[in-house]
């Protein structure tokens, strides 16, 4: 009850705040959904007095503090992927959809899991998501991990893409999950009685174009994606659809890796040209994988903005012992126009995983709200560039902000200076290999 005070207050404030002179949209022409990503499962986790032996996913390492809800070096108990679920369930938000960016199984030796295990684990999920939404529609995709061996996904159909098409056969057509089960990738409209249009979710399997996948090396067009896609894409533009994008490896460079893309060059090269030419088709792109909190824009050849992309962070807190910095769960909820479809906000909640662990209750709060942030309208291209223009100024405050978001409120002692503030800013703004390394080129703008 106090949550959905707190979060109708919220909304109240914020639209007295934002509102303009002249008519106002109605707040029955906004429609909102989830996305949650990287849940990572550890089911060996359990507290206990030998640190090594708390998780598998520590890989022998010490657990820095483990208690109820997790650790920074385990991947997810259950009990914290329940309070996530929980929390979305109790907030009463009214949610036409959500969708579920992969990846599952934890983060452990390649002989710790099977076949067997990773179908097991998917299954316990997806019935996790119906048990708590019975009637909310959800559009998955596949994870790196959401295989085994992780990374090598397949071309053609396998016992994983069966399995877990029968999974999710609640939440797709037949026609989506003839789809999936021959390249672990689909295409559904959603049909909304508020909207006049119907959307169309692409869920792109973009583990096929992930670097450490040996499968796929030397293939032109892994399972016939490409082609799919823009055959999808050019049908879409014809009928006047709008559609969204879903994935879980993302398109562009890396944040925290300079001069890295996500996927194999390549196939970055030609989901970029591909995006391009549908831009006006794209309403919204959607991913996880990099277990933070990042946006990009996509800019056209004359460096115009025409697409808004969204990385969200994991419900896992899970950090190697090298890394520096983790993240805080986090699960989110987008609004969106009912009449086209084009992005409003965001709000990212997050529980903080030391103090849940010391009061023993998980207490899921509001982050921030993108708009009201980073003082845009809207989540559209042209307002998350004039974003990342903010962010570009030497000395922003503003991208401290976005540092600290990006880690999910982690640690807000830790800076992103220099080199590493470049790499976050070439890749929010850059996506394609030529203007990402004129951008990295011109490194002594961001200092």
């Amino acid at each position: 009850m106090e949550l959905r005070l707190a979060l109708g207050l919220a909304l109240l404030c914020s639209a007295l705040q934002a509102a303009p002179a002249g008519p106002q949209r109605p707040r029955s022409a906004v429609g909102q959904f989830w996305h949650v990503s990287d849940l990572h499962l550890d089911p060996t986790y359990h507290i206990t007095p030998d640190r090594t032996k708390v998780c598998s996913s520590s890989k022998g390492v010490n657990a820095s503090n483990p208690g109820p809800f997790g650790d920074f070096l385990c991947d997810s108990p259950y009990q914290l992927i329940l309070s996530a679920f929980a929390f979305m369930n109790d907030s009463k938000e009214q949610v036409s959809f959500m969708i579920w960016t992969g990846d599952s199984p934890p983060h452990v030796p390649i002989n710790e899991l099977s076949t067997k295990l990773v179908i097991s684990i998917i299954g316990n999920l997806s019935s996790t998501i119906r048990n708590f939404f019975p009637d909310l529609q959800v559009f998955p995709a596949l994870g790196n991990h959401d295989y085994w061996p992780q990374d090598q996904l397949p071309v053609t159909t396998s016992e994983v893409y069966n399995a877990v098409a029968d999974f999710w056969k609640p939440w797709l057509s037949d026609e989506a999950i003839s789809t999936f089960r021959k390249g672990g990738f689909y295409t559904q409209l959603f049909e909304s009685s508020n909207s006049h249009q119907p959307l169309r979710i692409i869920s792109l399997n973009t583990n096929l174009y992930y670097s450490p996948n040996k499968v796929t090396v030397n293939i032109t067009d892994p399972a016939n994606q490409f082609a799919w896609l823009e055959d999808i894409l050019e049908t879409s533009s014809q009928k006047q659809e709008k559609v969204y994008i879903i994935g879980h490896v993302p398109v562009g460079y890396l944040p925290y890796a300079r001069n890295t893309t996500a996927i194999r060059e390549y196939y970055n090269e030609r989901l970029v040209k591909i995006f391009r030419k549908y831009s006006s088709v794209i309403a919204g792109q959607f991913f996880g994988h990099t277990h933070r909190d990042s946006i990009m824009v996509l800019l056209d050849e004359e460096e115009k903005p025409v697409n808004s992309l969204f990385v969200a962070p994991a419900v896992t807190p899970v950090k190697s012992v090298l890394q520096t910095e983790s993240n805080n769960p986090g699960v989110r909820l987008y609004q969106y126009d009912l009449f086209d479809y084009s992005l409003l906000d965001l709000w990212q909640f997050y529980l903080d995983l030391r103090d849940a662990n010391k009061k023993n209750e998980s207490n899921w709060k509001l982050e921030y709200i993108l708009t009201k942030t980073y003082g845009i309208k809207d989540l559209k291209p042209e307002s998350l560039y004039e974003m990342a223009k903010q962010l570009s100024m030497p000395h922003s405050t503003l991208f401290e902000q976005y540092y600290s978001n990006y880690i999910v409120s982690y640690d807000k002692t830790i800076l992103c200076e220099e080199g590493c503030k470049t790499c976050q800013i070439c890749a929010i703004q850059y996506l394609d290999s030529s203007s990402y390394t004129d951008c990295i080129n011109q490194e002594a703008m961001w200092r």
